[in-house]
Order: structure tokens, then sequence, then C-alpha cells
């Protein structure tokens, strides 16, 4: 069992580099596949029940919204409470708080499906969810941040810092070409893509911690540094996050200026 984790966690990387190489290539085409579009039509099949439900109960769009980004408070809470009670071999708090990053990440497709089944779609609503949405990823970051800085994972914490800002980044270059009457939504990590990368992976270091233990560390003769630790199944990650949201907001940015330029 745990040499099978350790080679998917050696893996990890290759698979990283990989998805890098696969994406710069992605970006050179003119048009992508439709998978994504196609997935994310098959998840809304599957949550419309709920979002029924919520709107036979009275919920608006803009409560859900503020739902969603209520629970990811409380994802920064766990990572803090992480911080400040937990040691640095307790993973427990990244399983925890990646498993509310899920669940708050679900409230994301639920509050466009109320306003769209409920005949409740505003300009102020869509204003709000993008706002919310924002702040949950801000606050989600500073959670992880914290959480990484107090455990003294201060490169890791680096890359984190360069990843929120790549997040950002991605949603502003959009919302920047759409004030110029320019629409653009392409891109790998976009924010669905972000909240399941990291929400997974921090539930993965949780769990794998109960079997390898939070404290494990690999090296490699030769190497006077261990090259792998339990918290890496998170961190790992983290580091592609940062790579891939900055290379998503400039793919935009070129991609703006390829529409501009045909005005």
């Amino acid at each position: 069992m745990i040499l099978i984790l350790l080679k998917s966690a050696l893996g990890l990387g290759q698979i990283l580099i990989f998805n890098l190489i696969l994406y710069i290539r992605i970006a050179t085409m003119e048009h992508q596949t439709s998978l994504r579009t196609n997935l994310q039509l098959g998840i809304y099949k599957v949550i419309d029940p709920v979002v029924k439900v919520l709107i036979k109960l009275g919920l608006t769009p803009n409560v859900v919204t503020t739902i969603g980004f209520m629970l990811n408070l409380g994802v920064a809470v766990i990572f803090i409470i992480g911080a400040e009670e937990g040691n640095r071999g307790d993973l427990t708090y990244v399983g925890w708080a990646g498993a509310l990053i899920l669940f708050a990440g679900l409230f994301d497709m639920l509050d466009g499906q109320v306003a769209r089944l409920g005949n409740m779609k505003s300009t102020f609503g869509a204003l709000y969810d993008s706002v919310l949405d924002r702040y949950s990823e801000l606050v989600m970051f500073l959670g992880i941040c914290y959480y990484l800085v107090a455990h003294h994972y201060f490169l890791s914490s680096i890359f984190a810092f360069i990843a929120l800002i790549g997040s950002m980044m991605v949603s502003y270059v959009r919302a920047r070409a759409e004030g110029l009457g320019v629409d653009i939504k392409g891109g790998l990590m976009q924010r669905p893509e972000r909240v399941i990368t990291l929400g997974l992976f921090a539930m993965l270091c949780g769990v794998t911690s109960l079997y390898i233990g939070g404290n494990y560390k690999l090296y490699v003769p030769g190497i006077k540094f261990h090259v792998f630790e339990t918290m890496s199944i998170f961190t790992f990650p983290i580091v592609a996050l940062a790579i891939l949201t900055n290379a998503t907001a400039i793919r935009r940015l070129i991609d703006a200026k390829k529409a501009l330029s045909k005005k």
C-alpha cells in the first residue's frame, strides 16, 4: 500500500510537467474540444434535482452564492486552526479543509443553475456572484498561506501566493476584456479546475497521512534533502497551479489582443 502511494506521488511531478506541455500545445490551437462543456452539462444534469429543491425552498441565487462564500470562510478557519493548534505532522486539518473546498465549490454551480431554472437571472446577481467568487478564493488562499507559513513550508507558501496572483489575473483579464467588448473564456485553469485541484489533493493529502504518517519523508541516495514528503501531495499541485494559472492569464491576454486587433 505504501509503495503504491509513493510511486503515485513520485509520478505526480511527471504528470504535472506533461500537463504543462499539453497545455502549451493546446494554447496554440484555434479551437478546443468540447470536453469541458460536455462535462459541465453532465454535472448540471446531476445537480438539477438539488437545484429544484432549493428553488422550492425559496432560496435565491444570491443566497446560494452567499452560502458558498461562508463555506469558503470555513475553509480558511480550518486552515488557521490547523496552523495554530495542529502540528506539522497532523495533516487531518488539510484533509478536512479539502473536503470543504469541494463542497463549497458545489455552490458555485448551484447558484447559476438556481438563477437559470428559477428564472431569477439579474445583472446584479451576476456581479454579486463574480465578486463573492473572488472573495472566496482570496480567503481560501489566505488560509492556505497562513497554514504553510505557520508550519514552515515557506517555499510552498510563495508558490501558493503566486497561484493566488494567477487566479486573480485569470478573472481580471476576462473581466477587462469583456469591458472592451471581447468575450474571453478559454484556458485550462479556470475557477472550477482550481477548486477541484486544491480540494481533491488537499483531501488526498489528509487521507494519505493516516496511512504513511504526516511526517513521512523520502530520500534519494546522493541528495542531501528529501525529494518527497506527505505534504507534497498538496504542495506539488499548488506549484502546478502557480504555473498554470498565470499561463492561463497570459493566454487570455494573447487571445484578447488577437480579438481586439480584428475590431
